[in-house]
């Protein structure tokens, strides 16, 4: 099969497969093109409440396949700096679960999710120093955001990969499972979000994110959505609420 994104909805929940594993599902410029307008098609699907990335078999995404640098460095770059925003910028919840290698152009999509849930024994790295690139900006400021200005520095001064527990320990990750458990994991999870209310969901994405100018859109937003009033019934009634505001609507 060819390198590829697939993808598959069950329940509310997108899940998008980063599939080239001869080369430990490293992301050629096909693949960094194709996840934008993918995105964006779930993002419009009124039946997906959340999003999770993942990569084929043992593996997350060994970063970004070498042999698409060769020539134009650049613009396979800015692909993936692109890709990149689209995964931030998703209106709804993303995790990534992770397995194995989690490096490079890989840490860059984990970094870009909402969470992380990884198995034990993943190893996470931001590789650029290994091949004299500069890594993009907004990616560097993301990672900053994440694990803070001295767990950032190391990982790109150094290039060295670091395991699971100090991924956690540094805010790399939310969540380390044993290995065989991540699947349950994050498919209990997953629950958990599609049954929360969209409203709030997409206000805090936005407020966490640093948006200062949607305010009043979101105050109308809460006013106008239904959300509230279904929740604070759904709580006095003691049964569970049916929100109805969705991000497509």
């Amino acid at each position: 099969m060819e390198p590829q994104l697939l993808h598959r909805v069950t329940d509310s929940v997108a899940t998008v497969v980063i599939h080239h594993p001869a080369k430990r599902n490293a992301m050629t410029a096909g693949m960094w093109e194709a996840l934008p307008p993918l995105l964006g098609e779930l993002a419009a699907d009124p039946a997906v409440r959340a999003l999770v990335i993942t990569g084929e078999g043992g593996t997350f995404c060994a970063g970004a396949d070498i042999s698409t640098l060769v020539g134009s460095p650049e613009r396979a770059q800015s692909l993936a700096v692109l890709a990149e925003e689209a995964l931030a910028a998703f209106p709804k919840p993303t995790l990534a679960a992770i397995r194995g290698h989690c490096v490079g152009g890989g840490a860059q999509l984990a970094a870009a999710c909402d969470l992380r849930f990884a198995q034990e024994g993943a190893l996470f790295g931001v590789t650029p120093a290994r091949l004299g690139i500069v890594y993009p900006a907004s990616a560097t400021r993301r990672l900053v955001a994440l694990v803070g200005p001295g767990a950032a520095k190391y990982l790109l001064f150094s290039g060295e990969l670091i395991d699971s527990q100090r991924a956690l320990r540094t805010g790399m990750v939310d969540e380390v499972l044993p290995e065989g458990a991540l699947d349950k994991r994050v498919a209990e999870f997953t629950r958990v979000l599609v049954a929360r209310s969209q409203l709030t969901q997409a206000a805090a994405k936005e407020f966490a994110n640093g948006r200062t100018d949607r305010d009043a859109h979101w105050a109308e937003q809460a006013r106008a959505g239904g959300d509230t009033a279904e929740g604070v019934a759904a709580f006095l009634e003691r049964r569970p609420p049916r929100f109805t505001w969705t991000t497509s609507g």
